[in-house]
């Protein structure tokens, strides 16, 4: 079968939706729970956008205000009691995803969830508590309302005094609202909420609250209009302005069909057309023989950009028919097994494969499938992901069941002399005729003949496999080992004649096939040496003609051999020879001259190694400057034969360095200094000395130019006449230590 290359996808991309600048707060609301009766505990859930990209955002407040009013009391600088209430733990960070698997939303999408809970008691009364948090502002990217970055929220709940006489406790949402929907494709969200008391609860959307302001600079921070309002205000609170008439407070959301929730089970259906973010409130109100009993309010924010599909049905298949259309061929089996290719798999709940297997239908929901159909022919079946859910996706399959094919063949060849190995095909099909043959004949050829001849060009054990298909385009592999050792039908050798100097270096390549290690080789080279190389490399000495003969047999006895009659052909060739003089040349005798001692030589020619040459048979050369030089004789036989030596020779680059023994520093220009004399170019590390009988140093001198006058250090009246012992260091041009001594007399 083929594997259908993977696409690479964005999967639910945001396309048009801008995520990057959000306020905080996108929804809260308030719950209470009766204990007994004036005891109560109270839970605020607040949600805020946690986006990177929020660059405004801040953190949820930790501790909340909380403001308690009682009805006949309303005053805003009076609370009944006021309360500061702490987070009950880390904000839970909500998966937008969670209550949709087809749903994957990138990093920038963020929202948390703060809750706070405490206890309180209020005394049984005739009047409603309010309970009430507020806190500013709104995502400014809201697009249903109006002036959305200054708009806070109020999240409230009233305790009625019929709410107080039974201890009933307000309902429970069940569900977090989904952060993400998808534009043009359906929703349905469970809104419902829970009540303990099993009161009839009723569904509607509804306005959120307002509540604080736009200020966040001291005091007014804290005030009614400012972003962190202490303490709440009490109500009645105000709602936002939706951009009517657009959008309302019972129609938050553009569709088609509308989004509604239903006001018996809270469901919120229709599919949302505009991309953007919307704030929604739903209320529920909570009534228990047709008294009211409690309202509450939520208020939230869903996130609506443009979907790509998050989910693909595919299946690994022979062809593709079509989109979403495969085609799975079995041969000679009945029994399929359909492997699953469907991605993303994290984002698959459910699979159903659905076949017509001819006297029924066959399912199977796991995610590859073992289908087992009753006779060859065609069937047609379906394998869907995620049936029932928006992000919901169909393979279509056809599977043909075909006829076994059997591949099967025969070979014969001379197994003594090398020639073509004959294939005969005995392969068969249920469905006719075989239509197509691949052979491979493991040495790297092959044929799509039907019955090939062919001829290996190395021995070994070939597993030869044949490959048979049909018209249907069924397929079987056969392998049988072929083991071609025969010994070759003729020897050949290379090269066929060889002619050189002598001493004759040959190489005897064996070109016969087949031919390797495991035959038996003789080789008769000729001069009295056998060898049981291949191919191998031998050095004739000695003037003459050599005939060599070859024998090759194969593993199982069978063996061919040849003569090769004056193959070989050994010239005579001279002897290089000659000697040099002087055999220790100097800067100051760089004449030299060669003479000839070679053998059987009639031509010379000769390399000083300075780029200068002659055909002279005795030369004479002069070298321009010092060093080492090859010098390079060639003579060449009278066959054309040649041989060469090669001898360095030292042109010493020599110093001559001399000292005085008396010098007279009278002034008169005439020995008046005491220094070495010679040839001293490349002389390095000079170092002369002077000292007195006393042992004391009178002179000392890095410069082989420079002379002592007779005085200490050269400067001063002249020194007693007598005799001064010399010292003198230095290298020569190879770098060698040299080291003098000598006596110099001070005359006056």
């Amino acid at each position: 079968m083929h594997v259908r290359r993977i696409k690479l996808l964005f999967l639910l991309v945001f396309a048009t939706v801008n995520l990057v600048e959000a306020t905080h707060i996108v929804g809260g609301y308030m719950t209470y729970r009766c204990n007994s009766p004036g005891s109560y505990t109270i839970t605020l859930k607040v949600y805020r956008d946690c986006s990177s990209q929020n660059s405004n955002g801040t953190p949820l407040d930790d501790p909340a205000n909380i403001a308690i009013y009682r009805e006949d009391n309303l005053n805003i600088n009076n609370p009944f009691r006021q309360l500061e209430i702490g987070l009950d733990g880390p904000p839970r960070p909500v998966d937008p995803g969670e209550e949709n698997p087809c749903i994957i939303v990138p990093p920038a999408v963020c929202v948390q969830e703060g809750v706070y809970t405490f206890d309180v008691n209020l005394p049984v009364s005739t009047e409603s508590y309010y309970i009430s948090y507020q806190r500013c502002c709104r995502n400014p990217d809201t697009a249903n309302i109006n002036n959305a970055r200054n708009t806070g929220g109020t999240y409230t709940v009233e305790i009625s005094p019929e709410a107080q006489q039974v201890c009933n406790s307000s309902p429970v949402f069940d569900n977090f609202p989904p952060v993400v929907i998808c534009a043009g494709l359906p929703l349905n969200f469970d809104h419902a909420a829970t009540d303990s008391d099993g009161d009839s609860l009723v569904y509607e959307f509804c306005a959120p609250f307002e509540g604080g302001g736009p200020t966040t600079t001291q005091p007014g921070v804290f005030g009614p209009n400012g972003a962190i309002p202490i303490p709440a205000s009490p109500p009645p609170y105000n709602t936002v302005a939706f951009r009517a008439p657009t959008y309302t407070a019972t129609r938050p959301m553009a569709g088609d069909p509308t989004i509604s929730i239903d006001p018996v089970t809270g469901q919120i259906s229709g599919t949302p057309e505009a991309i953007g973010q919307f704030s929604v409130g739903v209320c529920v109100k909570e009534y228990r023989d047709g008294l009211l009993l409690s309202e509450t309010r939520r208020d939230f924010q869903f996130q609506v950009p443009e979907c790509e599909p998050a989910v693909f049905a595919e299946i690994e298949f022979s062809a593709e028919l079509g989109e979403q259309q495969f085609l799975v061929n079995s041969c000679g089996a009945n029994t399929v097994s359909f492997v699953n290719q469907s991605y993303d798999a994290d984002r698959i709940v459910s699979y159903e494969w659905t076949f017509d297997v001819g006297s029924g239908t066959s399912v199977v929901t796991t995610r590859d499938a073992t289908i087992t159909f009753p006779n060859t022919g065609e069937y047609t079946g379906t394998m869907i992901i995620n049936k029932g859910l928006s992000c919901s996706d169909t393979a279509e399959i056809v599977v043909n069941i075909f006829p076994e094919v059997n591949a099967d063949f025969e070979f014969t060849y001379d197994t003594c002399v090398a020639g073509p190995v004959s294939f005969v095909d005995l392969s068969e099909s249920g469905a006719g005729p075989i239509q197509q043959w691949v052979w491979d004949f493991k040495d790297g050829n092959f044929s799509n003949t039907q019955n090939p001849n062919y001829l290996y060009q190395i021995p070994g054990e070939f597993p030869v496999a044949l490959e048979a298909i049909d018209e249907n385009d069924c397929r079987d592999t056969i392998t049988k080992i072929v083991d071609y050792r025969p010994a070759p039908a003729i020897l050949i050798v290379e090269p066929s004649s060889a002619a050189g100097c002598d001493p004759l270096d040959v190489f005897l390549n064996n070109l016969s096939t087949p031919i390797d290690s495991t035959y038996d080789i003789v080789w008769d080279l000729g001069d009295g040496t056998v060898s049981n190389e291949i191919s191998p490399r031998h050095i004739y000495n000695g003037v003459g003609t050599y005939d060599l003969s070859l024998s090759v047999t194969s593993p199982i006895g069978c063996e061919v051999s040849e003569d090769f009659q004056s193959l070989i052909r050994v010239e005579p060739s001279p002897e290089a020879g000659f000697s040099i003089s002087p055999e220790n040349p100097s800067r100051f005798d760089p004449t030299i001259s060669l003479f000839d001692e070679s053998l059987d030589a009639v031509a010379w020619f000769w390399e000083f190694g300075d780029g200068t040459f002659t055909f002279e048979r005795n030369p004479t050369h002069t070298y321009q400057d010092t060093g080492f030089f090859e010098i390079r004789q060639i003579v060449t036989h009278l066959s054309g034969c040649r041989d060469t030596l090669v001898k360095t020779i030292d042109i010493e680059p020599k110093i001559t360095f001399f000292l005085p023994n008396a010098f007279t520093p009278n002034g008169d220009d005439v020995n008046d200094g005491f220094r070495g004399t010679g040839e001293i170019d490349g002389l390095t590390e000079y170092r002369m000395t002077i000292w007195n009988r006393w042992g004391e140093l009178v002179f000392e001198s890095t410069d082989p130019f420079e002379a002592w006058n007779g005085r200490k250090n050269n400067v001063g009246p002249v020194l007693q006449a007598g005799v001064y012992v010399c010292k003198v260091n230095y290298k020569d041009a190879r770098g060698n230590p040299k080291k003098l001594k000598s006596f110099a007399t001070l005359v006056k």
